[in-house]
């Protein structure tokens, strides 16, 4: 340890003129700051080469003045709370580097060094090739091969890992399966590259895009809108970081900033916390900043807006038609809150906003001219994004193999077009060689600019430090890595801070004197649906001993209806993710019509999915909505159901009855 300047200026004669130590927060592109009067600095052994890789093993850490901080073996600091300046060092005998640290009022701050060997992002631009920059833009999936659930590495994957200096990879829940293999395939996918560290990312949004199989299943940001709670919003948003960074998986595409506002909405939904633009803002940046403390990069998507949509962009090209004030005001508003709050990256949607970019493009599907995405616009990625907006971190497209993009752009084609917009990450390339090869050939013909990619390779080199995803000289050995990895995922605390979501959740939307249901003068339950209809028969069985299902798609049979009709409590499971869904002419809603006939006053229903359901039934007696088909949520609702949870959610959306009358204002919540 450095007991004093005599012993660091001795080792300052000796710096090694190869490789340097240097602390990665000395670099000018980080802002670095403490968190809870921490901080945990990081050793970068850097190259001549242009490379850098983190150093853990064989330092000495010191302190000039442990009156103001200490740092232990491993480069965490600690603030003392007094006032004063000190000197963090860090040696491994060849050289050294160090950091200043200033307290003043209680306010710590890092005092950098100077020079250009800090400036080591700068030089790594300079020392790659073009393959390599743009490597480090793409990001494809390997989700599957050979018709088979990639879950664990294979020779192929590595080498081409390793041939077009992949840049990151996205996982999905085929690949998740357990808690010990995520980690190997994951150690294995870093060991495979070769440079800068390795983006791995996942869509671990919550509710119904959840990824880990081993995962806490937390019921998602609709509920959450439901709680109205920022520090539940930021706990879950560290709980999901928490696992997903045991894992070794360092970028999460999440959260959803889409505005909620449109109840025919079929792709976002009870994704979105909501359809009040403070309500997303408020919540959606307290679950970023949950994912950061647990040091994963953050992504909100899907920018500009998908929230005012009624087509799913995976099948077809959205539009949102409004002018520029309008989506300030609305769709734009909880994205600029989140990058004012130093969000790390946003996701582009693949919907059309004309008021925006009215340029309009030839589609290859069928020749019809269509507007341009705004994952293809420059004026959508870098006019709106970077100068209006202000936004210095990284774009990523959405999945490029979704219809409203593959349909109409060619693979290389959609490419060109998304990096010329000004995106940094090419996600999910359709084709990876074609795609890589064509922004080859464009770099080569001026069609693309290297001065373009070395802006993006920038930021993600920036956002890769930021969140310390380095390649290490030693990595942690694979035993230690599961060991820890189990005792985090899925594990009491983050259990039980799912329950209490789903339970503070449970929005009481109508209720006609039919709820809490007394146990004790029930002796039959009938359950009646068909999604997820079997989870919430067995959330009701562990509460009551007599509860019988029928599970059904359609109309009901006479003997089916004298069930119902002999019940003493019916409970209807309704399940829909789209405007049909609702229509009088779905055949779901036409037994729900005919059971309501049946039992009109001893029959609820619980909107398993989507709190809109009341809209195709307003006459029931009593509606819970639960907004999650995740366990959690059916237990939840069931406890509420017999008055063991006293109902607190609040509806985060409107529930029209038509396009001009509202059933139930956002914001509505009944109690007992």
């Amino acid at each position: 340890m450095f007991t004093g300047l005599i012993e660091v200026n001795s080792i300052s004669a000796n710096q090694h003129s190869g490789e340097q130590l240097i602390i990665a927060q000395n670099m000018p592109q980080l802002t670095e700051a403490f968190n809870d009067n921490t901080i945990d600095l990081t050793a970068l052994l850097a190259k001549e080469d242009g490379t850098y890789v983190e150093v853990k093993q064989n330092l000495k850490w010191g302190s000039l003045n442990k009156n103001v901080a200490s740092v232990t073996k491993d480069g965490l600091v600690s603030l003392s709370g007094k006032n004063g300046r000190t000197f963090i060092f860090v040696t491994n005998d060849k050289s050294f580097d160090k950091i200043g640290i200033h307290v003043k009022d209680g306010q710590a701050s890092l005092e950098k060094q100077k020079g250009t060997k800090y400036d080591i992002i700068t030089k790594a631009i300079h020392s790659m090739t073009v393959k390599e920059k743009i490597g480090q833009m793409l990001m494809p999936d390997f989700r599957n091969w050979n018709g088979k659930p990639v879950t664990e590495m294979n020779d192929e994957i590595r080498e081409l890992v390793k041939k077009y200096h992949l840049g990151g990879v996205i996982l999905f829940r085929e690949n998740v399966v357990t808690t010990e293999q995520t980690v190997r395939l994951i150690d294995a996918y870093k060991k495979a590259n070769e440079d800068y560290g390795l983006l791995l990312s996942i869509d671990q949004e919550g509710g119904i895009v959840t990824r880990l199989q081993s995962g806490t299943d937390f019921p998602g940001n609709m509920a959450l809108g439901a709680t109205r709670s920022i520090e539940l919003a930021e706990s879950v948003g560290h709980a999901i970081g928490s696992e997903l960074h045991s894992l070794g998986i360092n970028m999460n595409l999440a959260p959803v900033l889409d505005v909620n506002n449109n109840p025919d909405n079929p792709v976002i939904g009870v994704r979105s916390f909501g359809e009040d633009p403070q309500l997303v803002a408020d919540l959606g940046t307290a679950y970023a900043k949950g994912l950061q403390k647990a040091g994963m990069a953050a992504t909100a998507k899907h920018f500009p807006g998908h929230g005012d949509t009624a087509v799913d962009s995976h099948l077809g090209l959205p539009s949102v038609p409004h002018d520029k004030e309008r989506l300030l005001k609305v769709e734009l508003y909880p994205f600029q809150q989140a990058m004012d709050q130093g969000m790390d990256a946003i996701m582009t949607a693949h919907v059309t906003f004309p008021k925006i970019d009215p340029t309009k493009v030839i589609s290859k599907k069928d020749g019809t001219e269509i507007a341009l995405p705004a994952t293809l616009s420059y004026e959508v990625l870098t006019n709106l994004v970077r100068k209006e907006m202000g936004f210095e971190g990284v774009i990523s497209t959405d999945a490029l193999n979704m219809k409203a993009i593959a349909d109409h752009f060619g693979p290389v084609d959609t490419a060109i077009r998304a990096v010329n917009a000004g995106t940094d990450i090419v996600l999910m390339p359709v084709g990876l060689e074609e795609v890589a090869n064509g922004l080859y050939a464009a770099v080569e013909n001026g069609e693309v600019t290297e001065e373009r990619l070395n802006q993006s390779v920038e930021r993600l080199l920036t956002l890769k430090a930021k969140r310390g995803i380095y390649k290490q000289v030693n990595e942690t050995p694979i035993d230690e890595k599961i060991v820890h990895a189990e005792k985090i995922v899925g594990n009491k605390a983050h259990k039980d801070l799912e329950n209490e979501v789903a339970r503070k959740s449970v929005t009481l939307v109508k209720n006609n004197g039919v709820l809490p249901a007394n146990k004790d003068n029930i002796n039959s339950i009938v359950v009646v649906g068909n999604t997820y209809s079997e989870n919430l028969q067995q959330a009701l069985i562990a509460y009551h001993p007599s509860v019988e299902l029928i599970k059904s798609a359609q109309v009901l049979s006479q003997e089916q209806l004298q069930k119902v009709q002999n019940a003493d409590l019916v409970v209807l499971g309704t399940y829909t993710f789209n405007v049909s869904g609702r229509l009088p002419s779905s055949p779901q809603m036409q037994m729900v019509q005919q059971v309501i006939n049946a039992a009109p006053d001893k029959t609820i229903a619980v909107g398993i999915r989507n709190p809109y359901d009341i809209m195709a039934f307003p006459e029931i007696s009593g509606y819970l909505a639960q907004y999650s088909f995740r366990d959690a949520s059916f237990r939840a609702a069931a406890e509420t159901i017999f008055g063991m949870n006293n109902p607190s959610g609040k509806l985060p959306v409107t529930i029209f009855k038509d396009a001009e009358t509202v059933l139930y204002p956002f914001g509505h919540g009944l109690s007992y």
